[in-house]
């Protein structure tokens, strides 16, 4: 998936729960809220096999279309 970054006109491609985890912890973009939270629980659970890395993307996207950040869903 692709997400917009804190730079304006910047893109990241996401491809992992790795990556997904990094950027919840350090490129989120505006104020976290209560979905952030939990996808970055889900992400790390997911890190270490506790959560299915599906229902960590699902977490991410969530939080991620809550905060009002453009996400592109392709694979």
């Amino acid at each position: 998936m692709t997400i917009e970054t804190k730079k304006v006109g910047l893109y990241r491609n996401i491809t992992s729960v790795e990556e997904a985890a990094e950027f919840l912890v350090y490129d989120w973009p505006i104020e976290k809220g209560p979905l952030q939270l939990q996808a970055r629980i889900d992400c790390l659970d997911a890190m270490e096999n506790a959560l299915d890395a599906e229902q960590a993307r699902a977490s991410f996207i969530a939080a991620v279309k809550e905060a009002g950040i453009f996400v592109r869903e392709g694979r």
